[in-house]
């Protein structure tokens, strides 16, 4: 397996730092898409097991974070994100039409990519949502505030409320997380604005995701809690999994080799 890293340029001159990883056989492309405050550089684990699988995965940090440029927690309008993943998509010459290519997403990530599968840009074969944040647990304070004041000072800096024990039931990974310098911790609240529209608009229109969609999240995940995934089990081209006891970053758990191979075999049932 080959692993790289590089980045893309955005049409608006934004830099996206990118990572790759290429088994010597590839059947099928995965884009993976991050969550808030995170960064690619936390997805190696995943990228090198769907590798090992024969999936070839590239994965980007978002505008704002990790080792991309632009604001820290910040974008103007959630399209960008959106566009980002075309863009990002199409320089890693997904849309060639190849090879099947699928749309990973998680959190945040999970909510860019159901915008993404609602959008008129080039469709993924397949697409999986892990943990989406069509809803999430903010506190109303936050959510005020973000409405209010993500309209007079979007760029005002927020903490994002995220804490370590949160995305895992292994201590390591949230000492890990709060420790790691490309982590960042706050939003601005014009994000969090753009990002409650986002959800809203998503859950209205549910209904027309077309793509055969993996939906699964812990049933103990208290910063995106099940209720947010679950109208997603209404729509007919959606597999929704629940798995007990699980935190939110089902992949960071310590049953996530479970929980990755799940979805490499529900893609292998996918593109057989």
């Amino acid at each position: 397996m080959d692993a790289t890293t590089g980045t893309v340029i955005a049409p608006d001159g934004t830099g996206l730092f990118t990572r790759t990883w290429i088994p010597e056989d590839s059947k099928a492309n995965v884009l993976l898409v991050h969550g808030l405050g995170d960064h690619c550089g936390r997805w190696d684990h995943v990228g090198r097991f769907l590798a090992d699988r024969g999936y070839a995965v590239t994965a980007f940090d978002l505008r704002g974070h990790g080792e991309s440029e632009g604001r820290r927690g910040h974008v103007d309008t959630f399209d960008d994100f959106v566009s980002d993943v075309a863009h990002v998509a199409g320089e890693a010459g997904l849309f060639d039409d190849s090879m099947p290519w699928v749309l990973y997403g998680h959190s945040l990530g999970g909510l860019i990519a159901t915008r993404y599968l609602l959008s008129d840009y080039p469709q993924p074969d397949v697409a999986v949502l892990s943990s989406p944040a069509l809803d999430a647990d903010v506190p109303q304070i936050l959510r005020t505030a973000s409405s209010v004041l993500g309209r007079m000072v979007p760029t005002l800096s927020m903490p994002n409320s995220i804490t370590g024990d949160q995305l895992s039931r292994d201590p390591d990974v949230g000492e890990t997380y709060v420790a790691d310098p490309l982590v960042h911790s706050k939003a601005t609240t014009g994000f969090g604005h753009t990002s409650l529209a986002a959800q809203a608009e998503a859950l209205d229109n549910l209904d027309k995701i077309r793509v055969p969609t993996l939906v699964f999240h812990g049933a103990d995940d208290l910063l995106v809690p099940p209720s947010a995934s679950a109208p997603l089990a209404a729509v007919d081209s959606v597999e929704r999994r629940v798995y007990p006891g699980l935190r939110h970053e089902t992949h960071n758990e310590p049953e996530a080799d479970q929980v990755l191979a799940d979805v490499a075999d529900w893609l292998d049932s996918a593109f057989m």
